[in-house]
């Protein structure tokens, strides 16, 4: 088993600007361009559940939201509401919800006449999943706003998880990430290092230092994810604290 302990090659920063998914979109606008849709296709495949969440808690049926939030995307992916991209707001889950609250004010009617099905999917939504995860949510009275923010927050740390999980693969390590990834999370571990070092036929030691490192890059992929989903280094923070906020709230 490799060394925890042996310090591995240095990454390169994995974030910055103006190169992020999002500060893409904004910087081509309405008129579009290979380059933006695709960055688009990137964060709505990423991001799609929390706005099935807001759409199902603003009261439509599983079957209605299925279609609204399908057509939504159809409509986001063919440019038709990229005018609305303000710079100066800066943020791409600000900018999704309030485009999905204005489709749903106005053209609701016209997108669930549609037939189902009739459109074909322009990226890939597992609606059975989404409607699945959705029942599972705790009974409580957050508003629509709130559980779209806490779902958001949720998806994020899934998409940094899931990132961290492959750097660690590729390096030959998937066993130690198993074993620590909880450590990550802020869930209670009952086992004590020494208990973990065994497991791995390490030393305690060893376990400390690798945690270190793994908690080091897990901040360090966190800071990426919110960047592709800013137009601007200024907003990183903010975001970053809503984040923090949104998951508190969850843990309550």
């Amino acid at each position: 088993m490799d060394d925890p302990r042996k310090e591995p090659p240095a990454r390169p920063k994995a974030f910055g600007f103006p190169t992020t998914h999002w500060s893409a979109v904004v910087s081509a606008g309405c008129g579009g361009s290979s380059e933006s849709g695709r960055a688009l296709a990137a964060l709505c495949e990423d991001y799609w559940f929390p706005l099935y969440a807001f759409v199902r808690r603003a009261g439509y049926s599983a079957a209605d939201a299925e279609d609204l939030t399908q057509e939504f995307f159809a409509r986001l992916l063919e440019k038709h509401y990229l005018a609305a991209a303000d710079p100066h707001r800066g943020k791409f889950r600000c900018f999704l919800l309030a485009s999905l609250k204005h489709f749903l004010a106005n053209e609701w009617n016209r997108a669930k006449a549609q037939k189902r099905g009739g459109r074909q999917g322009v990226i890939s939504f597992d609606f059975q999943a989404a409607e699945d995860r959705y029942r599972l949510q705790p009974v409580d009275t957050l508003t629509p706003e709130k559980l779209y923010d806490r779902r958001w927050a949720l998806a994020l740390l899934e998409q940094v998880l899931g990132r961290l999980r492959a750097e660690m693969v590729r390096e030959g390590k998937s066993v130690m990430f198993e074993q620590l990834k909880d450590l990550l999370t802020g869930q209670q571990d009952p086992r004590s290092y020494s208990q973990i070092a065994q497991e791995l036929g390490t030393t305690e030691g060893a376990i400390k230092v690798a945690v270190h490192r793994l908690r080091r890059r897990y901040r360090e992929l966190l800071k990426t994810e919110i960047a592709q989903t800013v137009a601007g280094p200024e907003d990183l923070q903010d975001e970053l604290r809503q984040l923090f906020t949104a998951v508190a709230k969850e843990n309550r």
